[in-house]
């Protein structure tokens, strides 16, 4: 049996970096939560808006099955894209995150300490034989004493956004945020950017319709709220 070589050497265990510094398997989770479906986040002058294209892969598949856009507290939801199964695990654990803290110190948890505990739980998946890194990047958004946004990826970094999107399409998302997005925006205004951004990342044969889009947002009331399909109509007219 010939040894292996090249990328193949260093690419069958997660604890094994290649001469290059590299950990594969981490950056093959990386490309399987790039390829999912577009997901974006921004903050605005009041709250966090999030959204999502729930795309159904088949015509067959029931609307709303596949959950991209999931709330894990009354003022925190997560948007993600890659692996369904590992974003509804990691939202799971998220969900038993908060509600352990506030049975503790009888309070909402900050959303920093989640966003944190999180991006803990992706970092340990990294480190052990036997495991593979989770395949889902995720914007966490939520309202404690302010708005805030941020970004996990597999290798358990985690970074704050003022506006940010992940999946297929975010780099063409991502160029919209840079050129229009404002600090002092309102939620209408948020939301506009948003099916803006959502319209740019489309592929050219492909329409943006309603059912395709989830969004929901959290305001300084703490209380995250979905956003109807005829508001949504609304900003597709």
């Amino acid at each position: 049996m010939y040894p292996l070589s090249g990328a193949a050497a260093y690419d069958r265990a997660i604890t094994l970096f290649s001469p290059e510094g590299k950990l594969y398997q981490v950056e093959y989770a990386t490309k399987a939560a790039d390829m999912g479906t577009l997901g974006m986040g921004i903050v605005y002058k009041e709250g966090v808006l999030l959204a999502a294209d729930r795309r159904l892969p088949s015509k067959l598949a029931v609307s709303g099955s596949g959950e991209k856009l999931m709330q894990i507290d009354k003022h925190i939801g997560i948007v993600s894209s890659g692996i369904v199964g590992d974003s509804r695990a990691i939202g799971e654990y998220a969900r038993d995150v908060a509600e352990r803290y506030r049975f503790m110190y009888g309070e909402n948890i900050p959303v920093h300490l989640l966003a944190r505990e999180i991006a803990k739980l992706k970092q340990v998946y990294t480190q052990y034989g036997g495991t593979r890194p989770f395949g889902v990047v995720m914007l966490i958004g939520g309202v404690d004493e302010r708005p805030r946004l941020f970004e996990t990826v597999p290798s358990g970094a985690l970074m704050e956004f003022k506006a940010e999107a992940i999946g297929y399409g975010k780099k063409e998302a991502i160029e919209v945020f840079e050129e229009k997005y404002k600090e002092d925006m309102k939620l209408k205004d948020a939301m506009k950017l948003a099916i803006e951004a959502f319209k740019a990342a489309l592929p050219e044969d492909e329409e943006l319709t309603v059912d395709r889009i989830a969004m929901a947002y959290i305001d300084t009331r703490r209380e995250m709220t979905f956003v109807e399909e005829k508001e949504i109509e609304k900003l597709l007219r």
